[in-house]
């Protein structure tokens, strides 16, 4: 069942096409992987769809549920703001890791409790009472618990190692309680272990009924992973299908993968 789509979406910067009239969808429960050379296009597509940038043509429409029986509504989010598109369900991590490096592990997650709100950083680490504070805190240490740094949520974020830093950026994005997961370049940086763990998480964030839709370079994690995937190139789609048939087309393999893909 779809869960959001892009319509002729283009975001022009003077003469410059970053993203060029793509349409794409993305049903409930898939994980797709967006790849493409530096360059494509692919953070601005992400950034069009977390309201960081407004598109400069294209509709992109969300399947928001609503109500205790979570119906759907269709909800156009071109133009929305950044927060109201993470109340509306869509939560993001970045390339560059962006977490409050002098604050814990711990707090780190709690703000990305309050991401759907437009309050400011001391209104969403304040809660309202005690009883507010500790089911916060309960809910954080479980999601800590599932990226596994609960035995770290003492600790200054910026005292992590750099996969752990990443897997933290996941579970305050997770925070959220969003539907879609948009991961940008999840295992940058990330040794062979690290990716493995990455892998199985992203399979186990899955199962809790959240989609995804990841850019990444590592080709084999993002192969291996993806139902399908979307190529950009030039800031236009030049393919979309599943892996196998990704892998084996020849603009692709021309524009990225190279002749020994």
């Amino acid at each position: 069942m779809e869960l959001l789509k892009a319509e002729k979406l283009s975001m022009i910067f003077g003469g410059l096409r970053a993203v060029d009239n793509v349409s794409f969808q993305i049903d409930e429960g898939e994980i797709v992987g967006l790849i493409g050379p530096n360059g494509a296009g692919k953070t601005t597509f992400f950034n069009l769809l977390t309201g960081i940038y407004v598109p400069s043509a294209g509709e992109i429409t969300f399947q928001q549920q609503v109500g205790e029986e979570k119906s759907r509504k269709e909800l156009k989010i071109n133009g929305m703001k950044p927060y109201q598109v993470t109340a509306a369900g869509i939560a993001r991590t970045f390339q560059n890791i962006r977490l409050f490096k002098d604050m814990t592990v711990l707090d780190n997650v709690l703000i990305g409790m309050h991401s759907k709100t437009s309050t400011g950083l001391w209104q969403a680490i304040l809660p309202l009472n005690m009883k507010e504070e500790q089911e916060s805190k309960d809910r954080a240490r479980s999601l800590l618990d599932f990226v596994g740094l609960l035995s770290k949520e003492k600790e200054l974020s910026k005292n992590l190692a750099y996969g752990e830093q990443r897997r933290l950026e996941i579970a305050r994005a997770l925070a959220a309680n969003p539907r879609l997961l948009l991961l940008d370049e999840p295992a940058a940086g990330m040794n062979a272990i690290e990716t493995r763990e990455l892998i199985n998480l992203i399979t186990e964030i899955r199962k809790t009924d959240k989609t995804v839709l990841l850019i990444e370079h590592d080709m084999k994690l993002v192969m291996g992973i993806s139902e399908r995937v979307m190529v950009l190139d030039y800031g236009k789609k030049i393919a979309e299908g599943t892996p196998q048939e990704v892998q084996k087309n020849e603009k692709v393999i021309k524009a990225y993968l190279g002749e020994g893909a």
